[in-house]
């Protein structure tokens, strides 16, 4: 589409939003601004497309426009999912979804908004009486025996996002066929179509009855609750960054028996513009900068932070030398499989019918553990609606039993009771980590260190290049075509590919060029390429930020602790020559 055409398309439907009583005055206003404006930039950027319902909801900049977050936008998408349940479950006395949010700003609004038009198309509404982490909402689904559930939040985004994740019965993201149809829906929904008249007959409201049957499932997770109590004492340093971890992550810590918890007072204020941090992501170390001052200050044992909905975990610790180092994605999900296979293992609690889970871009190493200690591994997509899916293929056959799953953006599930990641049970879970650690005179940084002696070392490097606004999805999509075609890289860092994996393609290529399909559930725009000395590096397009993903692993050797800081220099160079040869 020429530039032109673009704006008057982007023109007209703001006149519509501008003078359409169906928007209120607010709304007309800020549309009717964007029309005056001489600079247009705004006007394109709001109206150059309707924010996509895509398989993980919406997310996207609020504000007034078809690509923003705004009450519109979230009423169409709820009014879509609302006519596919309607039609899924047509003949069901009754139908339920639970609802939720996290601490940003306009959650509560977009959550009571999602209610009110739930409860307008007849479907009753389990909503939270305030912000909750998501995974709670996620076992709320399985336990109310709800048919859907939707939280209203942008994960680790920045303070202008919002979002909107649909689940399914089952406590998981919406899978196949189910996504499809859920779009078809929302892609048919007008304004005028949008049911925004509440039904309070329909509206329950929940909180703290829930919140304590959860706490009491997650702590029906700990291994060794025998070390909790020899090292109750154990100093803990947590932040829930403005979010949803404040509601219960410091109470399941007491639950489970640690009795010296510190938060982080300023970071312990729900507040959607997050004064404190650049952005609340734990995967920064910025974010964690107020909580390791703390611990400093207390001699802390570990510090560990979670995103705005409390889905995501990012910890620290100190290393041989006594300085405060952080724990990447990658290393987290490692520390705690190895953990809970060597524990349940030393408890005799291992049947032999148990498997873990973990996505392809997450390091190998876990399957070295996994491979080493007989316990089945099976790769997945990235997102845990795939790692649920696991879960589900596996306990409709009867016969396995799932321990735990992970990936490196982070994300932990330790529980089939929650079908996404959890960071109320993963802190509970790390903390408890540490304190088997510390029974046997150890860290966190030294069962990290064992790993690595025994199993190989691995750095993994994430390199994210943001491509914003339309421009930014437009190279992106050639970037990636072109990785596909004449840029498809024949050696990297000097090291031969032996093996393409496509998944859009569902296929996997071998270095003389032998193809053989990829066992997979559906295609994705994912690539992947190993090299003959163990590099592996994967692409893809992030599917809830405008940006591409590069996810870097090299190999090492470590004969010892005290080894790991040359195998890291020489890895981290390896890395350099990998992001040198792709051009990044």
């Amino acid at each position: 589409m020429e530039n032109k055409e673009l704006l008057e398309l982007c023109e007209e439907r703001a006149r519509v939003w501008a003078s359409s009583p169906l928007y209120d005055e607010k709304t007309r206003q800020a549309a009717a601004a964007m029309l005056a404006a001489d600079d247009r930039t705004e006007l394109v950027e709001a109206f150059y497309r309707t924010l996509e319902f895509g398989t993980g909801g919406l997310r996207g900049i609020m504000g007034v426009g078809t690509n923003r977050m705004n009450v519109y936008t979230v009423g169409a998408a709820t009014q879509g999912l609302a006519n596919y349940l309607n039609r899924q479950f047509a003949g069901r006395r009754e139908i339920a979804v639970v609802v939720g949010h996290d601490s940003r700003n306009n959650s509560r609004l977009f959550a009571e908004t999602t209610a009110a038009v739930f409860s307008a198309n007849g479907i009753k509404v389990y909503l939270f009486d305030d912000m909750r982490p998501t995974p709670e909402m996620s076992f709320a689904i399985r336990h109310l025996g709800c048919q859907s559930g939707v939280v209203v939040t942008a994960s680790h985004n920045p303070k202008e996002y919002n979002g909107y994740k649909a689940y399914w019965e089952d406590g998981a993201q919406v899978l196949a066929p189910h996504d499809r149809g859920i779009i078809e829906e929302v892609n048919r929904v007008r304004v005028e179509d949008i049911r925004f008249e509440a039904n309070p007959a329909l509206i329950e409201t929940i909180g703290k009855e829930i919140d304590r049957i959860y706490l009491d499932r997650v702590h029906s997770l700990s291994i060794d609750p025998e070390c909790i109590r020899r090292q109750r004492d154990l100093k803990v340093v947590y932040t829930p960054l403005h979010g949803t971890g404040m509601m219960l992550i410091p109470d399941s810590l007491k639950l489970w028996g640690f009795e010296n918890v510190y938060t982080v007072p300023e970071q312990m204020v729900k507040d959607g513009n997050f004064p404190t941090v650049a952005s609340p992501n734990p995967e920064n170390g910025e974010a964690l900068a107020m909580a390791i001052d703390l611990a400093k200050k207390v001699d802390a044992d570990i510090v560990m932070a979670s995103d705005p909905d409390a889905d995501r975990v990012g910890m620290a610790c100190k290393n041989s030398r006594g300085e405060w180092v952080l724990v990447d994605g990658n290393q987290t999900c490692m520390i705690f499989l190895y953990y809970i296979i060597m524990n349940r293992q030393a408890k005799g609690q291992m049947k032999g019918n148990e498997f873990i889970v973990k996505t392809i871009v997450t390091t190998e190493l876990i399957k070295s553990i996994a491979e080493k200690n007989h316990v089945q591994m099976f790769d997945c997509y990235t997102g845990f609606k795939w790692i649920a899916r696991e879960i589900r293929l596996h306990e409709d056959e009867g016969d396995m039993q799932y321990i735990g799953g992970g990936e490196e953006s982070y994300g932990f599930m330790a529980e089939d009771f929650v079908r996404d990641k959890d960071a109320v049970s993963a802190c509970s879970l790390l903390a408890e980590i540490c304190a088997w650690a510390k029974d046997q005179g150890k860290t966190l940084y030294d069962v990290l260190m064992d790993i690595y002696v025994e199993y190989g070392y691995a750095l993994n490097k994430t390199i994210n290049v943001v491509k914003p606004g339309k421009t930014g999805a437009d190279e992106i999509r050639a970037m990636m075509e072109n990785f596909r075609g004449a840029g498809a890289p024949r050696e990297i860092a000097g090291s031969p590919v032996v093996c393409t994996k496509d998944y859009l393609k569902m296929v996997q290529i071998d270095g003389e060029g032998g193809e053989q399909p990829l066992d997979m559930p559906e295609p994705s725009n994912v690539l992947q390429w190993y090299t003959a000395d163990g590099t592996k590096v994967s692409v893809r397009p992030s599917g809830t930020e405008p940006k591409i993903k590069f996810y870097v692993e090299v190999k090492g050797e470590m004969a010892c602790p005290k080894c790991f800081d040359g195998a890291h220099a020489l890895a981290m160079e390896k890395v350099d020559d990998v992001v040198k040869s792709l051009s990044l």
